[in-house]
């Protein structure tokens, strides 16, 4: 029997403090949409830059639902039978050689070889059965007799072809194996995708999902997903990080540091903190918040002038702020 958790959650607080036990910090309004997903049986669409935790609320979900997760990974060139099901080919030739006597037995009466083969035509030898067919992500979760959460990732790496192979799954919980009919979902899964916006998805998708478009969250909301995620650090370290982050995210580069680099950084900075090792903007810390050398010289540059802003009138300033994140660490420019 499902337990109540794997049936749905009663309220949006309900399910709000469920992904809270799971280390998860959900937004309100992303809470309402996703509360409502389940309630009316519908996909939900996150998109938005990666990094900012679409993935990890799939996984959240699954683990506060006690459902088991399905992932399809999707990438350029995926193909039906990576996400959706193929046959068993060497099991089906063995099938075949095993019956290979018996059926030359019996086309042995036929005069002819068309005659023959318009009779093997006829022969059910078997190979087209459930027992060899391969169940991929899609099917699996169709198939599932337990309730899942089915993680389509990253799908606008793939093409549109895809999407429409895809549209039965999201919109009717089916898939159709023409060799064998049609198979509808044993217990209804809940459905993520994510698109980190590299292209704009087919309208008849969109139409099929409910839509969330996520964000980098609050410096305040940040530092409470970083204290959640690495209580160990102290506060004011967590400030530093998250004010780093959020400067790197403003400027031009390649990729912006996602909520599990700060989380990483974060870390860094407390195991170096003692040791006086240089975790700065010129220091082991940019290596976990920035990925391509490119992007490094960028954020240099971008960081030197960002510290050469004069102060606002309300006293604040870019480089007072960022003075005062490295004061506090004392090794050096800090977040």
């Amino acid at each position: 029997m499902e337990d109540d958790a794997a049936r749905g959650f009663d309220t949006v607080d309900d399910l709000t403090d469920a992904l809270a036990g799971q280390g998860y910090l959900v937004q309100p309004d992303l809470a309402v949409v996703l509360h409502l997903a389940t309630l009316l049986g519908r996909p939900l669409l996150l998109e938005g830059p990666a990094g900012v935790g679409k993935t990890e609320l799939a996984k959240a979900l699954a683990a506060a639902s006690g459902r088991d997760l399905i992932r399809l990974q999707c990438y350029e060139g995926l193909d039906d039978s990576r996400a959706l099901y193929e046959w068993d080919y060497a099991r089906q030739l063995l099938h075949v050689q095993m019956l290979r006597d018996r059926i030359s037995d019996e086309l042995a009466s036929h005069e002819t070889l068309s005659a023959a083969s318009a009779a093997l035509a006829r022969t059910d030898v078997g190979v087209y059965t459930e027992e060899f067919l391969v169940p991929r992500p899609l099917l699996s979760a169709i198939l599932s007799p337990s309730p899942t959460v089915l993680l389509v990732d990253e799908i606008d790496r793939t093409d549109e072809a895809i999407e429409a192979m895809m549209l039965e799954v999201l919109a009717e919980r089916q898939v159709t194996v023409p060799e064998l009919g049609t198979f509808t979902a044993r217990s209804e899964p809940w459905v993520i995708l994510t698109s980190n916006d590299t292209r704009e998805l087919s309208p008849a998708l969109k139409r099929r999902c409910l839509h969330f478009q996520v964000e980098y969250p609050s410096a305040e909301r940040e530092q409470q997903i970083v204290a959640v995620r690495a209580p160990d650090v102290p506060a004011d370290l967590v400030a530093d990080v998250v004010d780093l982050a959020r400067r790197l995210r403003e400027l031009p580069l390649r990729k912006s540091p996602s909520i599990a680099e700060v989380i990483d950084a974060a870390r860094a900075s407390a195991l170096l903190r003692p040791s006086g090792v240089d975790v700065g903007a010129d220091g082991a810390l940019m290596s976990l918040l920035v990925k391509f050398g490119t992007d490094l010289d960028v954020a240099r540059r971008g960081l030197d002038r960002q510290a050469s802003t004069p102060a606002r009138a309300d006293g604040s300033s870019t480089a007072s702020a960022f003075g005062a994140a490295r004061s506090r660490v004392g090794v050096g420019a800090r977040r």
